[in-house]
C-alpha cells in the first residue's frame, strides 16, 4: 500500500534530470542499434531462445564475455532511469521491479522489432533476454538503496516544511441555492 502524504515523490529537479538522462540514453541506444550497417552478408535472425547464449558460452573466453556483456549492459541504465523519471519514493519493491523490468523488456522488444527493417541489423531473441536481465540487475543493485536513502533524507527534512491545513467543503445548502434545479 502506498503512503500518501507530503514528500512521496523525489524533488522535481531530480525527476526532470532522470527524465532527461532517460531520453538521452534512449537516443544513444536507438542510434547504436538502428543505424544501417554495410556488411557483405547477414546471418539469419535468431528466434530460438538461449541458442546464441549457449553458443557463446560453449565458445568461452573473452569473446563470450564481450558478446554477452554488451547486450547485458546496453539497456541496464534503464533499471535506474525509469524509476528515477517516475519519481515515486514510497512504492512496493516488488511492484517497482516488475514495472521497471516490464518497461525494459518492452523497449528491448521494440528495438528488436524495428531492427527487422534496418539493413544489416539482425534481430535476436537472446538480446531481448540479456537486455531485460541487465535492466533487472541494475534496478536491484541501485534503486532500493537509493530510495531508502532519499526517504531518510526526506524524513529528516520533513519536519522543517510548513504544512497548510486543508480547506473543508462548503455545506450543501450554500452550494445549491433553494429553488434552482440544475438537472
Amino acid at each position: 500500500m502506498q503512503r500518501h502524504g507530503p514528500r512521496t515523490t523525489v524533488a522535481p529537479r531530480l525527476r526532470a534530470t532522470g527524465f532527461l538522462l532517460l531520453v538521452v540514453h534512449l537516443l544513444i541506444v536507438g542510434w547504436l542499434m538502428l543505424r544501417p550497417r554495410t556488411v557483405p552478408w547477414v546471418p539469419a535472425a535468431n528466434l530460438q531462445p538461449l541458442a546464441s547464449i549457449d553458443a557463446e558460452l560453449a565458445r568461452g573466453g573473452w569473446a563470450a564475455v564481450w558478446h554477452l556483456g554488451g547486450p547485458l549492459l546496453l539497456l541496464a541504465p534503464l533499471g535506474v532511469l525509469l524509476p528515477l523519471a517516475g519519481g515515486r519514493l514510497n512504492v512496493s519493491p516488488l511492484g517497482s521491479v516488475a514495472r521497471t523490468v516490464f518497461g525494459g523488456a518492452m523497449i528491448s522488444l521494440a528495438i528488436e522489432l524495428v531492427q527487422t527493417a534496418v539493413p544489416g541489423q539482425v534481430p535476436d531473441v537472446d538480446a531481448v533476454l540479456l537486455n531485460t536481465l541487465g535492466v533487472a540487475l541494475a534496478h536491484l543493485a541501485v534503486v532500493p538503496a537509493a530510495r531508502s536513502r532519499l526517504r531518510r533524507r526526506n524524513d529528516r527534512l520533513g519536519g522543517a516544511t510548513p504544512r497548510i491545513p486543508r480547506v473543508g467543503l462548503a455545506p450543501q445548502a450554500d452550494v445549491f441555492p433553494v429553488g434552482r434545479t440544475y438537472f
